[in-house]
């Protein structure tokens, strides 16, 4: 199938910002933007789990309970992320973990929204304990949200409710809206990822 040609651009943004994200984490290297290849340092657990601040949001062990000022935490498996409704206000820091496993149940769930059996809830999700993990995941889920974009026609871009996602507003908005949406996470949960790792970097190189 012919990519829609307003869907080319969006497309073209989300495969960079995603594989951007992707190369921030497991390297070896990634561009710095200018076509110099930087070393990205190895991705650890104890990065992936780190507090930038305490009373963070994160990802934990279910039998440890959920964190301050959460209620419960959501997922399937071993590991569970910090959550609850209402969420308090300010919002809390979260971690790595937090963002990306927000990431990922993001994109797997609107791609089971949209071309999947409309099935996909958050509490089924397994929680990543540990970064290598999480990496995959987040890949998995990047794939398969790209694979929803390329099987919809110039049609299905205006169709209001062509993703019918429940924990958005994805069954009032076009299909575009959409994909913008979803382009804006990717892009904002990846820089604030890169920013954690430099903190997290700086912080470590503080305490030796």
């Amino acid at each position: 199938m012919m990519t829609p040609p307003r869907l080319v651009p969006l497309l073209a943004q989300y495969d960079h910002a995603s594989q951007r994200l992707l190369a921030r984490l497991r390297g070896p290297t990634m561009n710095s933007g200018d076509d110099v290849d930087v070393a990205v340092p190895p991705f650890t657990d104890g990065e992936y789990l780190w507090d930038p601040v305490p009373g963070s949001w994160s990802v934990r062990r279910k039998e440890d309970g959920p964190g301050p000022g959460a209620t419960v935490l959501v997922g399937a498996g071993e590991w569970g992320r910090d959550g609850g409704r209402p969420h308090p206000y300010p919002p809390p820091i979260t971690t790595i973990a937090w963002r990306m496993h927000h990431l990922t149940e993001m994109l797997l769930g609107r791609a089971d929204w949209t071309v999947g059996d409309h099935s996909f809830t958050e509490s089924e999700m397994i929680v990543s304990g540990d970064a290598a993990s999480a990496i995959t995941s987040l890949e998995e889920a990047i794939v398969s949200w790209r694979a929803a974009l390329t099987a919809v026609d110039d049609d299905a871009l205006d169709a209001v409710g062509h993703s019918t996602y429940p924990d958005g507003g994805d069954a009032e908005e076009p299909f575009l809206e959409i994909v913008w949406w979803v382009n804006q996470e990717v892009l904002h949960h990846g820089a604030e990822i890169a920013l954690l790792r430099d903190l997290y970097r700086a912080s470590a190189a503080v305490e030796t």
